[in-house]
């Protein structure tokens, strides 16, 4: 069995926001696979089913994106997930928009919500789905960008020209889930590490 996260902020004054684009991703794989999010259990709106072949889970934690390790883990006992098992799809201040890239483990680069999935399970080793939103330009003579610019710019919504870019990019991540139920790991990062969408 997989389990499939996608990672975001509960609540309607969130759900258009950058740091929110692995619960739109989510929920538009869902959507294309026939899932409905029809339970609450783990600290998660979940829904499951088979796809490829594949029985999965998918899942959508809300207890807000910096405390997301509580309800995976959670959702692992749960569900008895294999640490190879779990998928999570997060954004990615480090890649620019337009960009994914599919990584198996390593540190959480900043992202708190992937800090919090490393010290809940105590491990790195997890598929990540990362969907680069780019990082926020200064407006200042200078190319330091304080912590609360990066807050603010995760928190807002995507411009109308980026909302052109990420409607791409969430097709493609459901193509690339597609592509790692069906073929593997290996295969979807050679196919879709390379791509990238741009008007």
């Amino acid at each position: 069995m997989k389990l499939i996260v996608g990672l975001g902020n509960p609540g309607r004054a969130y759900s258009s926001n950058r740091h929110n684009i692995g619960f739109t991703c989510l929920r538009h794989f869902a959507k294309q696979v026939g899932i409905r999010f029809n339970k609450k259990v783990c600290l998660a709106r979940t829904g499951s089913g088979e796809v490829s072949g594949s029985k999965v889970v998918l899942a959508k934690p809300q207890t807000f994106m910096n405390s997301s390790g509580r309800s995976v883990s959670r959702l692992i006992k749960k569900f008895n997930i294999n640490p190879g098992g779990l998928i999570v799809i997060h954004d990615e201040l480090d890649l620019p928009l337009g960009k994914i890239r599919i990584r198996q483990d390593g540190s959480s680069g900043g992202h708190k919500g992937i800090s919090s999935i490393i010290n809940e399970l105590g491990g790195q080793d997890f598929i990540r789905i990362r969907v680069g939103i780019g990082r926020p330009m200064s407006d200042k003579d200078t190319t330091q960008i304080s912590e609360a610019d990066v807050v603010n710019y995760v928190l807002s919504d995507f411009t109308a020209e980026e909302k052109q870019i990420i409607s791409q990019v969430i097709s493609r991540v459901s193509e690339t889930i597609l592509c790692l139920l069906r073929e593997g790991l290996v295969a979807a990062m050679n196919k879709y590490n390379k791509s990238f969408a741009k008007l």
